[in-house]
């Protein structure tokens, strides 16, 4: 009975590695201490790009309660601003991958250990550990999914993501009330041992750093140090480094999908890498082709189409010989999606949101707009806008890019392009306007 309990994963023997200890983990712990929060808060601004207060087409993620307390107006400047955000939120969680799952195999022999509860303060840190591993993984797990376009989940990924995010970065806060003092104690003395130790071997000062954490925080031994480990194949700081690159790897292998031209072709683990979509004024990136939207060309033809508005004093419609004989104006923005990739600026033309806004009885400050596309199917085929971002004058229904005419998969014959808004509001294929029509 003895032999067989020492091979259960509750038996300290049964964990083995040299490489766990307090001073690997805590190096990890200390990495995901500050990236964690940052893709968060970044989070939340994305969410809050959506202005899902606005209207009920733009909020995805219902009954949210108190978790909205942060929400506000977007803005309209700067132009980039989505483009930053969720570049950062995307790509940062992508390196972060590495680091999490080193982490989460530090410190698994923790999930194993008998007995499963000594006191109420320990199963309240089990119950947040359960929390802060369940949680990291389905959060991260859905972003990888949602950034790959593949859709495997039950429900929609917008509330399992949010609400996901929200349990875990509780359960993110708890622990890390808990362990960063001594994470921070480790560390330093990891520091302390190497200098008291300069001639040791790599792994001799990791042991010398594992005793010395062992007595600051008062303890025996810990309980992630393998008492009878094997013989090791690669140090602590090697291991580190492994992880580390494998996150710079990540890193590279994803942050082109922000840019446009040769660095783009360095993505090569996501959807929206490698080379731009052809070439000419429409050669740069789409999420949807107007094939995958189920759009007809029969309806988007000069004699077939029509432009909607409708507003205070009515309604009017319009062809697209009408929009072109109205003002024109020129924007220079970006297109910035959820799954963190963008394109640089590109030069828009078109009429002003608050020209047309004018036409049907709003002469003063625009109102906010309800969008409606041609796509009948799929999410963000409807679309609100906030009066900020009518008001802007660079917010466009538009009619060209880069000098020449919308292609069909750029939402031709209209589509709305808006500064710093994510690139779903940035509806295509236009069909229907109502100003000042919100619920």
């Amino acid at each position: 009975m003895r032999d067989l309990a020492s091979r259960l994963p509750s038996s300290p023997g049964f964990w083995r590695s040299p490489l766990r200890g307090p001073r690997f983990t805590s190096v990890l712990g200390l990495v995901l201490l500050v990236g964690v929060p940052v893709l968060f808060v970044t989070g939340l601004l994305s969410y809050a790009a959506y202005n899902p207060g606005l209207s009920p087409v733009n909020d995805k993620t219902p009954d949210k309660g108190i978790l909205g307390f942060y929400l506000f107006s977007w803005p309209t400047d700067p132009t980039w601003l989505y483009r930053l955000t969720q570049g950062v939120h995307v790509t940062l969680g992508l390196a972060l991958i590495p680091v999490l799952l080193a982490k989460l195999w530090s410190v698994v022999p923790r999930l194993f250990t008998l007995p499963p509860v000594r006191s109420l303060a320990h199963a309240l840190e089990r119950i947040s550990l359960l929390l802060l591993v369940g949680g990291a993984l389905f959060v991260f797990v859905t972003g990888v999914l949602n950034v790959q376009l593949d859709y495997v989940f039950p429900g929609s990924f917008y509330p399992l993501h949010f609400y996901g995010a929200w349990v875990f970065f509780a359960a993110f806060l708890a622990h890390a009330a808990l362990k960063t003092p001594a994470a921070v104690r480790t560390v330093r003395s990891m520091r302390d041992a190497r200098r008291r130790h300069p001639d040791a071997a790599d792994q001799a000062a990791d042991r010398a750093a594992d005793r010395t954490s062992d007595q600051t925080a008062g303890q025996a031994a810990d309980d992630l140090v393998a008492p009878a480990p094997d013989a090791p194949t690669v140090s602590r700081r090697g291991a580190l480094w492994a992880v580390g690159g494998g996150s710079l790897l990540l890193l590279v292998t994803s942050a082109g999908r922000s840019f446009d031209g040769p660095l783009r072709s360095t993505a090569l683990l996501a959807p929206h890498g490698g080379a731009e979509p052809g070439g000419g004024p429409n050669g740069f990136q789409i999420n949807k082709t107007a094939a995958y939207a189920g759009i007809d060309p029969a309806e988007t033809g000069e004699e077939a189409w029509r432009l909607v508005v409708a507003g205070r004093s009515g309604t009017v419609r319009l062809a697209r010989a009408d929009l072109l004989r109205m003002r024109q104006h020129g924007a220079a923005l970006p297109i910035a999606c959820v799954e963190g990739w963008s394109t640089s600026d590109q030069a828009w033309r078109g009429v002003p949101l608050r020209d047309l806004a004018a036409l049907v009885g709003f002469d003063g400050d625009p109102p906010d707009v309800f969008v409606e596309s041609l796509q009948r199917a799929g999410s963000f085929r409807h679309g609100a806008l906030r009066a900020n971002q009518v008001a802007d004058p660079r917010s466009l229904l538009a009619l060209s890019v880069n000098g020449g005419t919308l292609s069909p998969d750029h939402g031709y014959p209209a589509r709305i392009i808006v500064p710093a808004a994510p690139g779903v509001l940035n509806t295509k294929w236009v069909a229907r306007m109502t100003f000042g029509g919100l619920a």
